[in-house]
């Protein structure tokens, strides 16, 4: 455990170069590629993270001043995914959700309920987030450990579920999200979708960022969006007028920044995923696999981040009018484009359409994460987390994600029958997605 613990500590801009070199070379990759491959990928990483710090940087000093102007008294500090993953890997328990994932996956792969082989391992703090409350909560380390792997058998459910519409939209060939705070959310949108589809004159209506920057020209460029956007916030927040001008540039860098971020990432990741279907298709004709990778590679596309930035505002205004929430939204704000990765691909970069689910999944968060302070709280406390003074600290992120009330609800009420039934419910779901899958294939192979 001591080595997985030190493997978590480089962080995912060092240890997802170092995996991915590894599985170059193992792909027969020349070792000069593999290596450019993986330290392009970390550079993205570093990038990405510093362009996220800086939303968070500026965000940070407006959230603080609209808390102050308006008077708002909400006793539950938002510490956002940072915290939660450092909270999630310092438990007793948390450490394990590395080799549970991995097994899981393999055991899956095995018997080909998954077609994910998810190289984003670092991104397991999603499953020891959970399994480590649960076992908080039950005080069954057994029970934490299994519901560990029906966490990983959902999440690969909800990636290959959602990896035909990422790689269409997105132009990832090969590529889905195994990711615990993204994948979700596709789920979430697709009642949305089809009831948005049956409003009569509302499925016609198309809001994409292309559709709004024809229709109000320099305005609706991504860029001069994102300053806009900046600027309104910055007048919410009573900024003095210089100030409010840094945000507004700020966030257009932003707005800029971030897709070619992204787009180091899908460059240094091009090389891997190639070698990878290659090798599939020589040794598994006609299988295909996905490589499971953050959902970072989507989140600098120009419907996300519009929509995300204006639900910021919204956010912060459904956090004070909503009867019995009691999390103030901070940390996580700057993490909203990972909230929306998939509502984007699911309406097709509606930026309307995600804006409106959007909201809702912000209330149910809300009261999700107001639900799960307590817990998080004392779980912080025994991983020996930095409580800077707060008394009451709560995720927005995976602390309010719908699947975690589900998950956490299951195993504190019902315990092992509860987890039980979900992991029946899981293997069922996989089992479905893929006799669909090879049905649909075979039905496109016969048109052919």
């Amino acid at each position: 455990m001591g080595v997985i613990q030190w493997i978590i500590n480089l962080g995912a801009s060092v240890f997802l170069p170092i995996l991915l070199f590894i599985l170059g070379i193992c792909l027969r990759i020349k070792p000069g590629k593999a290596f450019k491959a993986g330290l392009t990928v970390g550079i993205g990483f570093i990038g990405l993270n510093l362009i996220i710090g800086l939303l968070g940087d500026q965000l940070g000093p407006a959230t603080r001043m609209m808390i102050s102007n308006y008077h708002l008294h909400l006793r539950t500090i938002d510490v956002g995914w940072p915290a939660a993953s450092a909270i999630a890997y310092g438990t007793a328990l948390g450490v394990a959700a590395i080799p549970i994932g991995v097994i899981t996956n393999v055991i899956l792969l095995a018997l080909g309920l998954t077609r994910t082989v998810d190289v984003d391992l670092w991104n397991y703090w999603h499953v020891a987030f959970a399994g480590s409350i649960i076992y908080l909560l039950t005080h069954n380390m057994w029970l934490g450990i299994f519901s560990m792997v029906v966490v990983t058998m959902f999440t690969y459910f909800f990636a290959d579920l959602s990896a035909p519409k990422v790689q269409k939209y997105y132009g990832l060939e090969g590529i889905s999200f195994p990711h615990g705070l993204s994948a979700p959310g596709y789920v979430f949108a697709l009642p949305f979708k089809w009831l948005f589809d049956r409003i009569p004159g509302f499925k016609k209506v198309h809001v994409d960022a292309e559709t709004v920057q024809k229709k109000l020209g320099i305005f609706g460029d991504i860029t001069v969006m994102g300053a806009i956007i900046g600027f309104v916030i910055g007048l919410l927040a009573h900024m003095d007028f210089g100030k409010i001008l840094q945000l507004a540039v700020n966030m257009a860098a932003v707005m800029m920044l971030m897709p070619r971020m992204v787009s180091l990432l899908m460059e240094g990741l091009t090389p891997i995923s190639d070698a990878a279907n290659s090798m599939v298709q020589k040794h598994f004709p006609g299988k295909k696999l996905y490589i499971g990778m953050d959902s970072a590679l989507a989140i600098g596309q120009e419907s996300v981040l519009s929509s995300s930035l204006i639900l910021v505002p919204i956010t912060i205004f459904l956090s004070v009018i909503l009867p019995g929430n009691q999390v103030l939204p901070f940390v996580d704000l700057a993490t909203l484009p990972y909230f929306f990765a998939l509502f984007a691909a699911a309406f097709d970069g509606d930026i309307l359409k995600t804006i409106i689910a959007g909201a809702v999944d912000i209330v149910i968060s809300l009261y999700v994460a107001t639900w799960a302070a307590p817990v998080i709280t004392n779980l912080a406390k025994a991983a020996n987390f930095n409580m800077k003074g707060y008394t009451s600290i709560s995720v927005l992120s995976d602390g309010g994600l719908w699947t975690n009330f589900i998950y956490l609800i299951t195993g504190e009420k019902f315990q092992w029958i509860g987890m039980g039934v979900l992991f029946v419910i899981a293997l069922l779901l996989l089992i479905w997605l893929k006799q669909r899958t090879a049905k649909q294939e075979a039905q496109a192979k016969a048109a052919e």
